[in-house]
């Protein structure tokens, strides 16, 4: 295989969906198609991507309306049957919604937005999203949410740690969420929420590239 299938799913209000788009196909070379929300099947891609931004502008909760969108069936099943698909912030937050992945978004501790760099550590490397990084690693990734406060009970939290479901952690919690937790991952290992923005962080002129080995990770753990 010399390249990867990416879909882009398009909500109304996403606003990171071309940044996403860029990165995969003009960065990393590969094959990348937006998949616009009203659609009901996923077909012929390797990976979906939720991105972010405002879905729905953020009515109710977010990530509340996005996950009634006819698509999210799709990702559902695309994701039932092992299919890779990662949720960057507002994407994170729908994949909540979903059900595929445990927990929930709460505003942040200040109740302010957040719009910066932040230092994450990496807890999980085995991942197909995570693969080409150091055990450990520390990575220089933005943030931009108002709604990043991740939590999760107790019991959650615990079988989070049980099964090495947690990928990130804040190095310094910007926004109260439980456990410093900056990403996790379902059970079965194919479904990835992370709050920072990897898309944001991939070429050196914004400043980091720690972001893009998220996306070579992908292609490398499909390859």
């Amino acid at each position: 295989m010399e390249f990867l299938r990416f879909g882009v799913v398009v909500f109304p209000g996403s606003n990171c969906d071309h940044d996403c788009f860029y990165v995969l196909n003009n960065v990393l070379k590969q094959d990348v198609k937006y998949i616009w929300h009203k659609e009901i099947e996923v077909r012929d891609v390797d990976c979906i991507v939720l991105p972010g931004g405002f879905s729905y502008g953020d009515y109710l909760r977010t990530g509340a309306i996005a996950r009634f969108s006819p698509i999210m069936q799709g990702v559902i099943d695309f994701a039932n049957k092992g299919g890779l698909v990662i949720g960057i912030c507002n994407g994170f937050q729908i994949l909540l919604e979903a059900g595929l992945l445990p927990g929930a978004m709460l505003r942040n501790k200040n109740v302010h937005f957040i719009c910066k760099h932040v230092h994450i550590k990496l807890l999980n490397k085995n991942t197909p999203f995570t693969n080409l990084y150091k055990k450990d690693e520390v990575l220089k990734i933005p943030i931009a949410h108002n709604e990043g406060n991740y939590y999760i009970d107790e019991k959650g939290l615990k079988t989070l740690k049980e099964n090495n479901q947690i990928v990130f952690q804040y190095c310094a919690n910007p926004n109260g969420a439980a456990d410093n937790i900056a990403g996790i991952i379902n059970k079965e290992g194919n479904v990835l929420g992370m709050m920072p923005h990897p898309e944001r962080s991939s070429e050196k002129e914004l400043g980091s590239q720690d972001g893009l080995f998220i996306f070579k990770s992908i292609v490398e753990w499909v390859k």
